[in-house]
């Protein structure tokens, strides 16, 4: 099975658990995250109109990522430490409930919250499968395969100049936490003209 009918179907099993269909555009946006995840450089923008599933569309495919390569480090990176840890509790959801997934849960949970969780893989990784962060957290020091930076612009880190500036210098040290092949992908929502999303 090629990558992208496994990622379908996984998508579309979630959503026959969940008691739903597979929209196109959630269709669309899981193709345009695995085109984003091959394609050097691997960087992604997605932006979308508001409740349109974008977020649970990224979650279904983080999970995935995982499915496929257990030994992934997956680094959710939000405004707010608080606003992470929401996608991090979706892909935990997913992994508990995902037929897909049952072989990956961890028989001793002693990372498995809404902060940070690792799922049953080959020891010698340092770092937790996921693990999510507020922009102004310590990032010193982590090593990720990929970054999903989900609304890091909102109008607390947005509404003058010089927050913007402090973002993007933020977002630059992220190029020392990627992995050489490794995948960044920027979710979220234009908030000012002068938006990140530009040079993201």
């Amino acid at each position: 099975m090629a990558r992208s009918d496994f990622a379908a179907a996984f998508l579309d099993a979630w959503n026959e658990l969940i008691g739903l269909t597979t929209p196109v555009h959630h269709k669309k946006i899981l193709n345009f995250l695995i085109g984003g995840a091959r394609d050097a450089p691997r960087r992604a923008l997605l932006t979308a109109f508001r409740h349109s599933g974008k977020s649970t569309v990224v979650g279904v495919f983080a999970a995935w990522q995982l499915c496929e390569n257990p030994n992934t480090r997956i680094l959710i990176l939000s405004a707010e430490t608080n606003l992470a840890s929401r996608m991090v509790s979706h892909i935990k959801h997913i992994l508990e409930n995902h037929p897909m997934c049952r072989d990956m849960l961890p028989t001793v949970k002693k990372e498995w919250g809404s902060h940070k969780l690792t799922i049953n893989r080959p020891p010698g990784i340092r770092e937790p499968s996921v693990i999510c962060q507020g922009i102004n957290g310590n990032i010193t020091g982590m090593r990720s395969d990929l970054i999903i930076c989900d609304d890091v612009e909102v109008p607390n880190t947005c509404n003058t100049a010089k927050k913007r500036e402090r973002l993007r210098e933020r977002l630059r040290e992220l190029d020392f936490i990627l992995s050489p092949n490794g995948t960044m992908i920027y979710i979220g929502t234009p908030h000012t003209k002068d938006t990140i999303y530009k040079t993201a």
